[in-house]
């Protein structure tokens, strides 16, 4: 059932490379200077009518049933650092509408990022997982992150494009996290029948949840290049994730002596994250481009 899951967090991965594309090319179509008057929050509705922005939205919802249904049969802590895979797919993406050809230091950085991540995986080996969460544990942690996610945005205007976007970013991962591991609670009451999982207060607050995140991840698209907002949404969603396995299930992972060679693991990921970041296929050159 792992492989199984981690199989459906690749496709949900790719779906979500797909939309960032598709949803980046819209924001900075509609960043394009304009003559008439530009109302609060008015650029959001124009986005909605943008097919470019409606197929990656398409495409959101489809990575998102994936996603679920990889959280029903796998550890929050798999799953979730699988889906920092989106930065490769969107490379990838992006090289082939764009027509750009990845130079050598980018696929150092692809296989970098890619052995890093097994490795890191494979090293950590979680286990023991409880089908569901007290709601105790929920309250401390929905302060906590709530507390940060606030302070992130608070503190995003202040700060230039790119420092912006990469803040913005990381508040936006925080709530993918949480949208997960509350996915994953709720879809763990199938087992008391179809109508526990929907009379559960966490499936309804995974929609919250997952549509203030979505605005707050057009907000983010909007600050900023791909280079800045993509390695914050990818690595800070696993990375809290890995810790909400922990804390709200009781997934255990393997430290001890291999704290060290997975913290080297990490940061070959990190490393090839950051490099990847900078590939002139997300710089924000394409942006400039042709519309579709």
């Amino acid at each position: 059932m792992t492989a199984f899951s981690v199989l459906l967090a690749l496709f949900a991965a790719l779906g979500n490379a797909a939309a960032s594309v598709l949803q980046r090319r819209a924001a900075a179509e509609e960043a394009a200077p304009s003559s008439a008057p530009d109302r609060r929050w008015s650029w959001a509705v124009r986005l909605a009518r943008r097919p470019v922005w409606l197929w990656g939205a398409a495409l959101l919802a489809l990575s998102g049933l994936c996603q679920a249904a990889a959280l029903a049969t796998g550890p929050l802590s798999v799953v979730q650092p699988v889906m920092t895979t989106e930065l490769l797919f969107t490379l990838a993406i992006g090289g082939i509408v764009f027509r750009r050809r990845p130079d050598r230091r980018t696929w150092w950085a692809f296989l970098a990022m890619a052995t890093g991540l097994a490795v890191f995986l494979a090293l950590l080996e979680p286990s023991g997982e409880r089908a569901t969460v007290p709601g105790v544990r929920w309250l401390w942690t929905a302060v906590a992150v709530a507390a940060v996610v606030v302070a992130l945005v608070a503190v995003s205007p202040r700060l230039p494009s790119a420092p912006r976007a990469a803040v913005l970013g990381t508040a936006t991962a925080l709530g993918f996290a949480c949208t997960a591991a509350l996915i994953k609670d709720a879809t763990g009451r199938l087992d008391e029948g179809v109508a526990a999982l929907f009379t559960a207060w966490q499936l309804y607050t995974a929609f919250a949840v997952g549509l203030g995140s979505f605005l707050l991840l057009q907000v983010t698209l909007r600050a900023g290049t791909l280079v800045a907002s993509q390695p914050a949404l990818t690595l800070g969603d696993a990375l809290l994730s890995v810790v909400l396995g922990s804390v709200l299930f009781g997934e255990h992972v393997e430290l001890g002596l291999r704290i060290l060679p997975e913290a080297a693991a990490l940061a070959v990921l990190l490393a090839g994250t950051a490099q990847l970041a900078r590939s002139p296929l997300l710089a924000g050159d394409e942006e400039k481009e042709a519309a579709w």
